[in-house]
């Protein structure tokens, strides 16, 4: 974490608080003084709910209907997350420095995505970031994949034979399907796990995923990736479930008795600092229960019992 993340979140609070129509008005109900905000576990965090019932833009500068817009997924009659992005320049630097972090180039990758669901629907930020990835990589075999999975498996294969290092980006459901299908040995594969489970499968826990994960494809770890329709900045697993934060992305725990007891390690639900969000709010309380340790890193062990089910939704460790 860049040692001055606390000073950037803290001029951003106060930005937002002043051409954030929705947020100041959620602040005053509160009975915040927004010049008394001196730490960053002072700052209001805005229920991740409103991005459902509201819209959430600081100092819209465009009308909504031309913004890029992510979207959640949802069952009939459920209402949906609606993230507007202004300007997806900022996205794609933060996705893109957030990845070189701790994968290094994309150009060093080729991409694969599996990611049925996601692909047959709009406005999904899960889709925009894989596109995103694929283009700074520029890999002839880079492609995204629903249910083709014998050519996927080839893919692979021929990919593996030349030691091409390659990322498989994978929504959880359909990487259980494709590993019982395609047993097959990963050494220059790297496999991470979206989450996403919704309906689709016997729930599992991440450890049952990962195991099964690791013996059909012999690998050492499976990795993950934390993000959501309503943040713009991704967290990473290099394994086990522990979570990093990209520089642009901080995660707090608050009280689950108590929103406003806000720490930056413990355990409880997980308050999110965006800095990439600075259109819309950087400051979101998420429905995520989580651990957060004495490093920065975290887990997610579930989601809070009164939480409509997302469709990334992370699976209980």
């Amino acid at each position: 974490m860049p040692a001055d993340f606390g000073m950037q979140a803290l001029a951003l609070f106060q930005y937002q608080y002043k051409y954030n129509t929705l947020y100041r008005q959620y602040c005053d109900a509160l009975h915040v003084d927004a010049g008394q905000v001196k730490d960053v576990t002072q700052i209001p965090f805005l229920p991740i709910s409103f991005f459902k019932t509201h819209t959430v833009l600081t100092a819209p500068a465009t009308k909504e209907a031309s913004l890029l817009v992510f979207e959640s997924s949802g069952t009939t009659g459920e209402a949906t997350s609606r993230h507007f992005v202004p300007d997806e320049a900022v996205y794609e630097q933060s996705l893109l420095k957030g990845f070189e972090q701790y994968y290094g180039s994309c150009k060093d990758y080729s991409i694969l995505a599996l990611l049925p669901s996601y692909l047959e629907r709009k406005n999904a930020s899960l889709v925009y970031m894989a596109k995103t990835l694929m283009r700074e990589s520029g890999h002839s075999a880079n492609g995204f994949y629903i249910d083709e999975w014998q050519l996927l498996h080839d893919t692979i294969v021929k990919l593996e034979q030349e030691g091409t290092k390659t990322l498989l980006l994978g929504v959880t459901f359909a990487l259980l399907d494709f590993a019982a299908a395609y047993p097959m040995q990963l050494a220059h594969t790297i496999v991470m796990e979206t989450g996403g489970m919704k309906g689709r499968k016997k729930e599992m826990t991440r450890r049952e995923v990962h195991d099964f994960l690791k013996e059909r494809w012999q690998l050492p770890v499976v990795h993950s990736e934390y993000g959501m329709t309503e943040l713009l900045s991704q967290a990473y697993s290099a394994g086990e479930g522990v979570f990093r934060a990209t520089a642009t992305m901080q995660v707090l725990v608050r009280d689950i008795n108590d929103p406003f007891d806000i720490c930056t390690s413990g355990t409880g639900a997980l308050n999110i600092i965006d800095l990439a969000n600075m259109h819309s709010c950087a400051f979101v309380a998420t429905d995520d229960v989580g651990s957060i340790h004495s490093d920065g890193s975290f887990e997610v062990m579930g989601r809070l019992d009164n939480s409509a089910l997302r469709g990334c939704s992370l699976m209980v460790v």
